[in-house]
């Protein structure tokens, strides 16, 4: 149970030093009043796991080319992973558009406020449910995502583990325990952009911190160690090698992942995971970090005569395309960066 010196003290402090020092980001109004759902609802997918001066231009060039949730939902889905690469973890962008279609068939292309339902769509948590249903309809709903665990860790000195279980529904019962009923939607963002800008993992600003009179890890001197930092892992290395077939009128062979898995139905040059015997030793190496392992794809062109190719594996297709043809789908970032390189 949250006590109520932070149910009580927390939210006016909060609010005001929002009000002067919120960031002018393209998914939030001018004027203070709640963004669209829509533009919520794209927002917050893109920037599960990504930073926010990444998404910034990847949402002004996704909602130029799908202004409304109809546009979306009527889009092929390599028009939309196209506008998507490069952000990484595109079953995000595969649910989002799966998530607009069930909005226009079942709610007539609107987004639901109730969380319940919002919790129903494809790739939808609970944590995107309560900025949706906050964020656009000010309902007090509780969010729970990196920034808000670290502030409220921070503020009531919880030095449990975030990661367990036990602690993460402790956290979810503070959010909703001080979420207030009046200006739900601007309280939520003011967490996160406190947790973003000021409670930062590290060296945070507490001098200037809003709500440092009622910080318990502040008082106690304990901001530096709270959270519990992560246990670093050592992840694992896996090499590729990479064809870039050239043939002679200036098409490129190219393959499309299958269609589950990682960076599923993205196209790539042909990639081996051995290396072959005419690979040369001047390839480019391009590096490529995921959450659990590390890449290195090494990269070179070829002219079809001097590739000789067994069949692709299970799953993957192969098709002829020119530069232009390769500009109109998908690329997993890695491959992106390798046609940058070695073709554009």
């Amino acid at each position: 149970m949250v006590t109520s010196r932070l149910s009580l003290k927390l939210s006016g402090p909060l609010l005001r030093w929002y009000d002067t020092a919120r960031r002018d980001l393209p998914w939030r109004t001018s004027d203070g009043s709640p963004p669209p759902a829509y533009h919520v609802l794209v927002s917050e997918a893109m920037l599960q796991q990504t930073q926010v001066a990444t998404v910034i231009p990847y949402f002004h060039r996704f909602i130029s080319s799908f202004p409304t949730i109809h546009a979306l939902a009527g889009a092929d889905e390599q028009d939309v992973l196209r506008l998507w690469q490069g952000l990484g973890y595109y079953s995000r962008a595969r649910n989002l558009r799966n998530t607009a279609i069930v909005i226009c068939e079942v709610y007539g292309g609107v987004v639901p406020r109730d969380v319940s339902a919002l919790l129903t769509l494809p790739g939808v948590g609970r944590y995107t449910a309560g900025a949706i249903a906050s964020l656009a309809y000010d309902v007090p709903a509780p969010i729970v995502d990196g920034n808000v665990i670290r502030v409220l860790c921070r503020l009531e000195a919880i030095t449990d583990d975030p990661k367990e279980r036990e602690t993460v529904q402790r956290l979810w019962d503070i959010a909703a325990q001080v979420v207030p009923k009046k200006r739900a939607g601007d309280f939520n963002s003011a967490m996160m952009e406190l947790g973003a800008t000021v409670c930062t993992p590290r060296n945070p600003s507490c001098l200037i911190c809003p709500v440092r009179g009622i910080c318990r890890a502040f008082e106690t001197q304990q901001q530096q160690t709270i959270p519990k930092p992560k246990v670093t892992r050592v992840t694992p290395i896996v090499e590729r090698w990479v064809m870039c077939i050239r043939r002679a009128d200036g098409a490129w062979l190219v393959e499309r992942r299958p269609l589950k898995g990682r960076w599923a139905g993205l196209w790539q040059f042909v990639t081996f995971d051995a290396r072959p015997s005419n690979f040369p030793t001047d390839a480019i190496t391009v590096r490529h970090a995921l959450t659990h392992r590390r890449y290195v794809f090494n990269a070179a062109v070829f002219d079809v005569s001097d590739a000789s190719l067994p069949e692709p594996r299970h799953g993957i297709t192969r098709e002829w395309k020119t530069p232009d043809q390769m500009q109109a789908v998908a690329f997993s970032r890695p491959h992106l960066i390798i046609r940058n390189r070695l073709i554009d």
